[in-house]
C-alpha cells in the first residue's frame, strides 16, 4: 500500500526567467506537459500562483495558513481541468502529477491578490476563464501578445479570479516537519489509493504503528477521526471523475465503496447534492 516517493519523476524548479510577474505585468502563464507521477519539490514564490490543467489531474498541497487552521499546516486538494487552486504569496506547496497533465502556471504579482485572499483555495474554472488563460499562453498562439493585448486580457483573468465559485474542498495533511512521519506516510498512501479498503489497523500496520497511535495522531495532529478524514479525501477524489462524466458506479468503485447506494448517500450528506448533479460539469 505504501509507496517509495523516491520513485517519483523529481522536476527541477529552474528559473522563472520571463515568467515573473510584476505590477506592470501582473499575470504570467508558463504551460507545461507533464508525465503522471512528476513531482515538484516544496518551494515557494514571492507571488501567488495559480495551478491549473488544461487536460489531465493534479494533486497540490499547499500551507493553509487560513480558515482556523495553524500557520504551516497543509492541505492536500485534488485538482481536474475543472478546478484550479490558488496558492498564496509565500505559501509553500508541492504539486504531483496523478494523471499526465497540459499544466498551465500563472504567476500572480502579489499586487493583483484579491483583498481578503490571505491563504489556498480552489476555484471552479468558467468557460471564459479557461479561454482566457489559453489567450495568454503565448506558447499557444501564433503571433506575440502586443502590450495592450496582455494587459486586457491579464484584467480579464484578474477578475474571472476574483468571482469565481468557490468549492469548499480539501484534504488536510500534516506538518510537513513537525508532524508525525507515519501519519504522513499513511495519508499520502490513502491518496494515492482511494479504491483500497483496507481498514485503519492495516494502513497502520504498513506503517509501523498501532491502530490506536494512527486513531490518535488523526484527533491530535488533523482534528479529525480516520473515518472523517478519509471521507474527506474521498470527496477530493471523487468529484474530478464525476465532472468528467464518469458514470457513479465506477465513481463508486474507484473510491472504495462496495455499493453505489452507500457512496451516493455518503457523497449527498457532505455536499447536498448527489452524486448525478455533478456529472459532466467538466
Amino acid at each position: 500500500m505504501l509507496r517509495n516517493v523516491s520513485a517519483s519523476l523529481l522536476v527541477p524548479l529552474g528559473d522563472t526567467g520571463n515568467f515573473t510577474p510584476s505590477p506592470a505585468r501582473p499575470v504570467c502563464v508558463r504551460s507545461r506537459s507533464l508525465l503522471a507521477d512528476t513531482h515538484f519539490e516544496p518551494h515557494s514564490h514571492a507571488w501567488a500562483q495559480l495551478a491549473y490543467c488544461a487536460t489531465g489531474v493534479l494533486q497540490v498541497t499547499a500551507e493553509s495558513g487560513m480558515d482556523g487552521k495553524e500557520a504551516g499546516s497543509e492541505i492536500s486538494y485534488i485538482v481536474p481541468p475543472s478546478r484550479a487552486v490558488w496558492i498564496a504569496p509565500g505559501a509553500r506547496h508541492h504539486v504531483t502529477v496523478l494523471e499526465a497533465a497540459e499544466f498551465r502556471t500563472l504567476y500572480i504579482d502579489a499586487s493583483a491578490t484579491p483583498p481578503g485572499w490571505s491563504g489556498c483555495r480552489v476555484l471552479v474554472v468558467s468557460p471564459l476563464l479557461r479561454e482566457s488563460i489559453h489567450a495568454l499562453d503565448t506558447s499557444a498562439i501564433e503571433r506575440p501578445l502586443t502590450e495592450s493585448r496582455e494587459l486586457l486580457l491579464s484584467g480579464l483573468v484578474l477578475d474571472e479570479l476574483a468571482h469565481a465559485d468557490t468549492q469548499a474542498l480539501g484534504v488536510p495533511m500534516p506538518h510537513p516537519q513537525n508532524g508525525d512521519k507515519r501519519l504522513r506516510a499513511l495519508c499520502e498512501a490513502v491518496l494515492r489509493s482511494p479504491a483500497e479498503r483496507a481498514t485503519l489497523a492495516e494502513w497502520a500496520a504498513a506503517t509501523g504503528a498501532s491502530e490506536r497511535t494512527v486513531a490518535r495522531l488523526f484527533r491530535d495532529e488533523l482534528g479529525l477521526s480516520y473515518q472523517q478524514w478519509r471521507q474527506q479525501a474521498i470527496l477530493a477524489h471523487a468529484l474530478p471523475l464525476l465532472t468528467r462524466g464518469q458514470p457513479v458506479s465506477a465513481v463508486a468503485a474507484a473510491s472504495g465503496y462496495a455499493s453505489d447506494s452507500a457512496f451516493s448517500a455518503m457523497f449527498k450528506a457532505a455536499m447536498g447534492q448527489s452524486p448525478s448533479h455533478f456529472q459532466g460539469r467538466n
